[in-house]
């Protein structure tokens, strides 16, 4: 029983936690749509396909971490 009330988490290990999940989700999305803005500006004229490819590929990517985080913390 003291090993459990000794183990639980305290409020700012989990805005921790919470925080780094945020992180890990949105910093691929941003690199993924600077770097999908910067392939359109390339580009002859004005198009958003560079840019909405690679927001996907930042989500996919974000997604796949976050799954991988919390399995790892599991």
């Amino acid at each position: 029983m003291k090993q459990a009330e000794k183990n639980q988490p305290t409020l700012m290990s989990q805005t921790a936690y919470i925080g780094t999940l945020g992180l890990i989700f949105v910093l691929p999305l941003v690199a993924g749509a600077y770097s999908g803005r910067w392939l359109d500006g390339l580009a002859v004229g004005y198009s958003i396909r560079w840019t909405m490819s690679m927001l996907f590929l930042g989500v996919v990517i974000g997604a796949v971490n976050v799954y991988l985080f919390i399995r790892e913390r599991e």
